[in-house]
């Protein structure tokens, strides 16, 4: 039975209040934090009630020794920003960062690659960028690489054997392994291979909406199976062909993925910039120099208008009260599930 449709029960506890409760714990699996973002923006986000967020370092199309040089070059880039904003920031590697983030009243922040070609053939690699600071990263961005096949690859095929090492070496230095942009026999194929949990930090649910960067309801099944996690982004494309009024289709897409997989599996992966978006002509060609010809002007706006700019964690928690679910589970999908994750695999 769909959350939305339950009766309500004489005698029931109270609903949790509408607005963040200053004490949950407030994650966000794969958001955006800029280098440009200016400190009033990231007050504005920390007021949200967001705790700790994981980012992408770097662009993840390029291949080869540009990869590599990118991926490095990026991750020494955020380190001076964190750095230069000690009063914002704490660069988290583990989930003791995370609770010092929120007792300093600071933004815990953990680095992401959204592809593995920053590897390239030498999977020492892993323990290198372990070492460095990065605590997550995807087997494939969209297309095959060495390791596997990503969701908008023509070819058939799913983890390969050097993936399965690769997936091996992650395990083994505690970093988690993520599967968004694969497609769905590398996703399934690295659950079962994967020794620890894995996530899919921002994704939404096919069987509710088709698109080809979404989860379909067997892998979201087999991934709650092994004890991992999900992540509902808030980019609208994923979620509904609709450009107004469609603040319900992510919630909708919450309570597919809950009905699916288990609330203790669900989390919020916003994909999503914090600054307020105006599609302006600068703008939209901003987007165009970062993603090229992945940017499809029929598919703009990326952004659900309640969910454009930086308070929109409040949004997020009042439409889960909305739609009837008790403090305890809108805490494990706004933050706790991501923690207890993070604690099991990155310590």
């Amino acid at each position: 039975m769909a959350l939305t449709t339950l009766p309500v029960v004489r005698g029931a506890p109270d609903p949790p209040a509408r607005g963040v409760d200053p004490q949950a714990l407030i994650m966000d699996a794969m958001g955006e934090l800029r280098t440009v973002y200016e400190p009033p923006l990231v007050r504005q986000m920390l007021a949200s009630g967001m705790d700790s967020i994981t980012i992408t370092l770097c662009d993840p199309k390029p291949v080869g020794d540009e990869a590599l040089a990118l991926a490095i070059d990026s991750l020494l880039e955020y380190d001076r920003y964190l750095a230069a904003h000690p009063d914002l920031f704490v660069k988290a590697v583990g989930i003791r960062d995370v609770d010092r983030a929120r007792r300093e009243g600071k933004l815990a922040v953990l680095y992401l690659f959204q592809n593995s070609v920053q590897f390239g053939e030498d999977l020492d690699r892993v323990a290198l960028f372990h070492r460095l600071g990065t605590r997550s990263s995807q087997v494939t961005y969209n297309e095959r690489n060495r390791a596997g096949v990503g969701c908008r690859a023509e070819e058939p095929g799913g983890l390969t054997a050097f993936g399965r090492e690769l997936i091996e070496r992650m395990n083994d230095v505690g970093m988690l392994v993520d599967l968004s942009h694969a497609n769905s026999a590398t996703m399934m194929d690295t659950i079962a291979h994967s020794r620890a949990p894995v996530i899919i930090s921002h994704t939404a649910c096919n069987d509710l909406y088709p698109h080809v960067r979404n989860t379909s309801d067997a892998v979201l099944r087999a991934l709650a199976d092994r004890g991992g996690l999900v992540g509902i982004c808030q980019l609208r494309p994923f979620l509904t062909h609709k450009k107004s009024e469609n603040l319900h289709t992510f919630f909708d897409h919450i309570d597919h993925a809950v009905n699916v997989a288990g609330v203790e599996h669900v989390c919020i992966g916003s994909d999503r910039d914090h600054r307020v978006i105006e599609m302006t002509p600068e703008y939209v060609a901003e987007l165009r120099q970062e993603e090229g010809s992945q940017v499809v002007s029929s598919e703009l706006p990326y952004f659900i208008d309640e969910l454009n700019g930086p308070g929109r964690m409040t949004v997020v928690w009042d439409g889960l009260v909305d739609r009837g679910y008790g403090a305890s589970d809108i805490e494990r999908i706004m933050g706790t599930n991501l923690y207890r994750l993070y604690g099991d695999v990155l310590g």
